[in-house]
């Protein structure tokens, strides 16, 4: 599904991502893992064009993504979400989810003045849709809340409802467990793997190892903006490369890194 080759991103003097290659399978729930400042987040966003990779390759579907705008690469399948939400919060849930909706009613100017039969069930239709995506995401009984209102972790299911809108072939998820209590996480993860079942490719960059070694049937490491492991959770919990990045040559983890929060 996704397809990145000999990537490379400098900014300045500084070396972000260097060489990168990765394959992300089609239907895959696919993990991008690595310390403070790896790179990851500058993986996202060269795949959604909010940045120029200095040189290499970026294919979906093996299509080219990388000489393309944000809103052009949306329209090809991919959506994600944002280390830092970005929702509307003096919007209601489902105006968030409306605001996404790639495909519009069939409807003119004059039909919206006068709230014809036509218009009005092509509203009805939208919020249904709407209703759908917050659905699959838990939170279809606050539709009508201001997203001001939700936790934390409730906003970041709504931006996942909201990337949803958008009829992604590829979804990137950003920390999607980031303020989220156990409780919570377990949703999400459940809900995750229900995406991923129902033929969505995700990509997900995460910092709680329980939650990524738990959820992902492949990760890749990056460490200094190098690609340093590619694997199963087994293979990647037990590389000496991987656990040398998250502490250090000396440590006598034994290969275990299921319970390092990094």
């Amino acid at each position: 599904m996704l397809k990145l080759t000999a990537i490379t991103k400098k900014f300045g003097g500084l070396q972000v991502l260097d060489d990168v290659s990765l394959t992300v399978p089609e239907c895959a729930i696919f993990g991008l893992i690595g310390p403070n400042g790896a790179g990851k987040t500058t993986v996202f966003n060269l795949i959604t064009g909010m940045l120029v990779a200095d040189s290499g390759t970026i294919e979906l579907a093996s299509a080219r993504l990388d000489a393309l705008a944000p809103y052009q690469i949306t329209r090809r399948g991919v959506a994600r979400t944002f280390q830092n939400i970005r929702i509307f919060k003096d919007m209601t849930l489902l105006d968030n989810v409306l605001v996404a909706l790639g495909d519009h009613p069939s409807y003119n100017a004059f039909s919206i003045v006068l709230p014809l039969r036509r218009y009005r069930q092509a509203q009805r239709r939208e919020q249904e849709r709407a209703r759908e995506f917050l659905s699959r995401v838990g939170l279809a009984d606050k539709a009508q809340l201001l997203a001001e209102t939700l936790s934390y972790g409730e906003q970041r299911r709504l931006e996942i409802a909201r990337a949803l809108a958008t009829g992604p072939k590829l979804l990137l998820l950003d920390e999607p467990a980031a303020g989220m209590n156990s409780v919570e996480k377990l949703q999400l993860m459940d809900d995750i793997t229900k995406l991923g079942e129902g033929g969505l490719t995700i990509l997900i960059i995460e910092h709680d190892m329980r939650f990524i070694m738990g959820l992902c049937q492949q990760i890749a490491v990056l460490n200094f903006g190098k690609l340093i492991a590619n694997g199963t959770p087994d293979e990647i919990r037990s590389s000496t490369a991987v656990i040398e990045a998250y502490l250090g040559q000396d440590n006598e983890a034994g290969g275990e890194l299921g319970g390092v929060q990094a």
